[in-house]
């Protein structure tokens, strides 16, 4: 009996660039919770400690100036969220260390980078793992070695997946998909640039068509909307764009059918090795956070000494899903619990809250609902209460609920930073109290029936943007609001789309109490997309924060109209919602400059209780 949850660091999560306005302000909460004010100076920890490291980037590429450009900055992003990594032996440590911003492996049967890269530079490898500067230093060095090691003409995908080869002896199929997945992960950080609590990454275009093959951009579903549809179709054998979504979709029968999930038709298939026949029918599923990184995670798991493995591992970035275990057999995630739990890993690390990802809640929830419905779990008995940081052993009538909750182990994942009620709530959709439907666009527009381009707080798209009711597609129902966002070829300003509600005027919307939530569906088919809302109380109107959304795939966001921390003052506001009553202004979608007509829906625009 193995228990998994590993200390690996290969990984990615992606944050579109944010403007000046939505950029977090320094808020002290008011909470008499130790654990949740603990994580908030943890937090604002890590925006001190990230003030100083654009420095040792800008000194590592001065060093090593044939490196592309945010290769480093992206790496440390994928590798650790700009955190220096201890690589300290943990409850959750079963699995090579990493080490330093950079995330570099020590060895313990992964490749040694710190040790590759201290005789690189020539200095003792203590300094590689415990001083930030030799730390990106080192990881620069290796990274250059790969770089004239390949044709410098190679893409960058190529030169990534060199400097991830942490596993050459695993099974050479697995160790490229491990390879791939990093490779992926890290130019979808450029490509859509971060811009988050201190981390600064500039977006830079990706042609993905250039970077991978069509089969891999299928497997990683990698956004396309750089792809100008409008110039004529793009015609590649076997495979097509699919306009909705501006993906690369494989027809024919083309792709690999071995890299498909045959018991979860959305997750890839790599298997593992190490599972065991079920001894007890399934009952329970298990909450995991990885310690560690996808890509790292999926190697890991094809190979290692402790025989750890799970059922599925989800990607932070974009809630990718792959599967190592049948779900008919017993994966090694839990100790003595193996034989009736199905396990769940989620990538990234307890410690660090911005792993936890709208994507990847959603394509977890999902997944949970899949195992709800194949194996008559009931949904309702998922733990909804507050998170832990340590062990604390739930009732067994509670069938869906974290490593840390299951008896003999001493596991303390997914910790303090998981959000049970929100994923209570996805599990349970219309729980946690009443919902009043806002816009459901099943017959009319509802209180949207303002062009895109209205607001004159609107730059960057064209007058001839366009928003209808759409019933091609939808989430919940059969229609949804469509907006076809077109560059104003005039200017290259960055896109802020005031997307007004009832014209702008706060007497023509449905007024709803303070003391809830905002929220609506959305799909966007391109990446590098965040989204808000603008709420008029009284006689001014606030912003929200923005929620960066993946691309190609529906997405739930909502604000807390009683949480100053969500809220910005804008016209004549003050920052805080405390009029009685209020009215949904606008929803905001904001993106970096792009020349591409990129496709949005929105449906379900609601407000919760709270």
């Amino acid at each position: 009996m193995r228990h998994s949850c590993l200390t690996l660091a290969v990984s990615a999560l992606l944050l579109a660039a944010a403007p000046a306005w939505a950029q977090q302000r320094a808020v002290t909460p008011a909470t008499d919770d130790p654990q949740a004010a603990s994580a908030a100076a943890a937090q604002a920890a890590l925006v001190e400690a990230r003030r100083d490291y654009p420095t040792l980037f800008a000194a590592a590429y001065a060093r090593y100036p044939q490196l592309p450009a945010g290769s480093l900055e992206a790496i440390a992003y994928v590798q650790s969220r700009w955190v220096m990594l201890d690589g300290a032996a943990t409850p959750l440590a079963e699995a090579p260390a990493a080490v330093g911003l950079m995330g570099l492996y020590n060895g313990q049967g992964f490749r040694d980078q710190v040790g590759a890269a201290a005789e690189l530079l020539g200095v003792k490898r203590e300094l590689i793992e415990k001083d930030a500067y030799w730390n990106v230093l080192g990881a620069a060095a290796l990274l250059a070695e790969q770089r004239t090691q390949i044709a410098r003409s190679a893409s960058q995908a190529d030169l990534f997946a060199a400097y991830a080869s942490v596993a050459e002896d695993r099974n050479p199929a697995i160790a490229a998909f491990a390879r791939e997945a990093f490779a992926y992960d890290v130019l979808l950080t450029l490509d859509r640039g971060v811009d988050d609590d201190g981390i600064r990454i500039a977006a830079r275009a990706v042609t993905w068509e250039r970077e991978f093959t069509p089969e891999a951009l299928v497997r990683q579903r990698a956004p396309f909307v750089r792809l100008d549809l409008q110039r004529g179709a793009v015609e590649i054998d076997g495979y097509r764009v699919d306009p909705v979504s501006e993906s690369l979709i494989a027809t024919r029968g083309a792709g690999d059918p071995g890299l498909l999930s045959t018991d979860y038709a959305p997750a890839l298939w790599v298997a593992s090795p190490y599972y065991h026949a079920r001894s007890l029918a399934v009952s329970a599923v298990a909450i995991h956070t990885m310690q560690g990184s996808y890509a790292g995670s999926i190697s890991w798991f094809q190979n290692n000494p402790n025989s750890v493995s799970a059922h599925y591992l989800i990607r932070s970035s974009d809630g990718q899903v792959t599967q190592m275990v049948r779900e008919s057999q017993a994966a090694h995630h839990i100790g003595s619990e193996n034989s009736y739990t199905l396990g769940i890993e989620h990538e990234g690390y307890v410690n660090n809250a911005s792993w936890y990802t709208t994507a990847m809640y959603n394509a977890s929830a999902a997944l949970t609902r899949h195992f709800c419905a194949r194996y008559a779990i009931n949904c309702a008995t998922a733990y909804n209460g507050p998170a832990h940081s340590g062990v604390v052993v739930l009732s067994s009538t509670i069938r869906i609920k974290g490593h840390q909750h299951f008896p003999n182990n001493t596991h303390v994942d997914p910790g303090i930073n998981w959000d049970w009620p929100r994923y209570y709530g996805l599990l349970n959709p219309g729980s946690g109290g009443t919902t009043s439907l806002l816009d459901t666009f099943e017959s009319n527009e509802g209180h949207f029936t303002s062009t895109p381009s209205y607001s004159g707080s609107t730059t960057g798209i064209a007058a001839s943007s366009t928003a209808e009711r759409d019933c091609s597609i939808a989430k919940v129902g059969s229609c949804s609001e469509h907006l076809t966002l077109i560059d104003d070829s005039a200017n290259t300003s960055d896109w802020a789309v005031r997307f007004l509600s009832g014209g702008g005027t706060p007497g023509s919307n449905t007024a709803v109490a303070r003391n809830g939530r905002l929220g609506f569906w959305i799909y966007v088919g391109g990446s590098g997309f965040n989204v808000g809302v603008g709420v008029d109380d009284g006689a001014a109107t606030e912003r929200s924060v923005l929620r960066s959304v993946p691309a190609n795939t529906w997405t739930y966001v909502e604000w807390n109209l009683a949480d100053a921390a969500q809220w910005n003052a804008w016209v004549g506001g003050n920052g805080t919602i405390d009029a009685a009553t209020v009215t949904l202004d606008a929803i905001w979608l904001e993106r970096a400059h792009t020349t591409f007509t990129v496709n949005a829906y929105i449906d379900e625009v609601q407000w919760r209780s709270n």
